[in-house]
């Protein structure tokens, strides 16, 4: 007998279907070592689940002008933003760890935007990629974002698309699998995650772009500076591969 995947894992909890596929959605819910990925797909009633523990956000630094927050995988910025009641100052997609940037001062918030609009934040990211990253590279390819029904994806688009610039550097290789160090000058809506899939080395658990299923989308915002600042986020227990 089959049902709805967040009815048998609400019914299965004691919990609400509401809760159930908040659940599902947020990425934390498997079974074995395969993340249900559609709350509203059949599934067997005899299913038994795995749900994984929502980490809590980290405070790296805090002052009069910024706040920046160590974000779990799994929790969206806008979150953050409602939890802590300051301006987010950019955005991390829900599955990506790491630096987050609020800012209390709206004086600061101005000076901080000029200086990503003007490409003098230097932004370092970590990911484990398919495939062997066997020497650095540059990508420069243009990005178009379409946003629809809430959701976004992005595409390589010479004619309408917007700068956008990412170096990468391997780091460790483990398999078949590399870990890259990737460091983005220009914001792009999912800039390394599309830059890294059309140069072969999908993120894994980056399916949007062709990664294969995973744990998550195994990208990390390991640092950021601005303005004399400057915050690292250690990588998360869940960023290793084995």
């Amino acid at each position: 007998m089959k049902d709805k995947a967040y009815k048998v894992l609400a019914q299965q909890l004691g919990i609400s279907n509401k809760k159930a596929k908040e659940l599902i959605d947020r990425g934390l819910v498997y079974v074995g070592d395969r993340k249900v990925q559609i709350a509203r797909g059949e599934i067997d009633t005899k299913t038994k689940f795995r749900i994984k523990q929502l980490e809590k956000p980290e405070v790296l630094y805090e002052d009069e002008k910024i706040l920046a927050i160590n974000k779990p995988a799994h929790i969206t910025s806008e979150e953050i933003k409602r939890d802590s009641g300051y301006e987010l100052l950019h955005r991390l997609d829900k599955e990506t760890s790491g630096v987050l940037l609020l800012v209390k001062d709206k004086e600061f918030r101005k000076k901080a935007i000029e200086e990503f609009k003007n490409q003098r934040v230097y932004k370092e990211y970590v990911a484990w990629v398919e495939g062997i990253v066997a020497e650095p590279y540059e990508v420069d390819l243009p990005i178009l974002t379409i946003k629809k029904n809430g959701r976004a994806k992005s595409r390589v688009s010479r004619s309408k698309g917007a700068p956008a610039h990412t170096s990468i550097e391997p780091l460790e290789i483990h398999g078949k699998k590399t870990k890259v160090k990737a460091i983005i000058t220009t914001g792009r809506t999912h800039q390394i995650r599309l830059h890294l899939a059309r140069t072969d080395h999908p993120i894994l658990g980056d399916t949007l772009y062709g990664g294969r299923p995973w744990k998550r989308i195994m990208l990390h915002a390991k640092k950021i500076e601005l303005l004399g600042y400057s915050f690292t986020a250690p990588e998360p227990k869940d960023f290793v591969i084995q």
